[in-house]
């Protein structure tokens, strides 16, 4: 399956964290959730963020995603710095540059397969062909041309979270953010989203995963562990 992302520099990274910083204030007690994170992403690599709970890992999810704002530091995507985005602009920046994957699937229960895939082209200024033409074409790629007309209700959880990953490459994105995918499905589904996420990195797909399995983990090209808002170790996986 081959998926360009929306390629951006491809002789530079498609992804760099830049010295991010995230402190919360419990009371008057400031808590680190990042503390001077840095790291580069190049395209097509599938990477594994892993680490306790409190470690850090899904504040750095959100801060990548846009979905929350560091307290110093910068990401670049495509080159572009995000996070001077203003609000106004963080909503095309997600849609044109961030695919998202997460644990519980978040599909829409009254639409269909394709219709969830369609929802996310709609601001994209696609055509409603094209765009059924894509959703269509995307699910019967990962196995589900049988599905494409049956709601959430009607699929197993495997079923549902490949729909949820053909929904976050709709547009194209240059990386893929997935938080616990594997997390609420069984183990040989486990194995079916694992393959798939495989099969899209080497399409060109920058996928990045926070896992606490580190049976996924160890499937991934390089494993990032954090540990107290910091990065413990950055390593390809030993078992690939």
């Amino acid at each position: 399956m081959s998926n360009d992302g929306n390629n951006g520099n491809s002789k530079g990274p498609i992804l760099s964290i830049r010295n991010i910083k995230k402190t919360y204030n419990q009371g008057k007690i400031p808590v680190h959730a990042l503390d001077d994170v840095s790291f580069d992403v190049k395209k097509g690599e599938f990477i594994s963020i892993v680490g306790p709970s409190g470690s850090g890992k899904s504040t750095l999810l959100s801060i990548i995603g846009l979905l929350d704002r560091p307290t110093e530091g910068s990401v670049f995507i495509d080159s572009m710095e995000i996070t001077k985005a203003k609000e106004s602009e963080a909503p095309r920046i997600r849609r044109e540059k961030i695919g998202f994957v997460f644990q519980h699937f978040n599909l829409l229960p009254a639409l269909t397969a394709m219709e969830n895939v369609d929802i996310a082209m709609r601001f994209s200024g696609i055509p409603g062909g094209k765009r059924k033409e894509r959703a269509f074409q995307l699910l019967t790629q990962i196995g589900l041309g049988d599905r494409v007309k049956h709601r959430p209700s009607e699929m197993s959880g495997g079923q549902q979270q490949r729909v949820a990953i053909a929904r976050a490459i709709a547009n194209n994105p240059s990386i893929i953010l997935a938080d616990e995918p594997t997390g609420a499905v069984d183990t040989k589904t486990r194995e079916v989203i694992v393959e798939l996420l495989k099969e899209l990195s080497k399409g060109g797909q920058t996928i990045i995963v926070v896992t606490h399995d580190m049976d996924v983990a160890r499937q991934t090209d390089r494993i990032i562990t954090m540990r107290d808002g910091r990065i413990a170790s950055d390593t390809g996986s030993e078992m690939k």
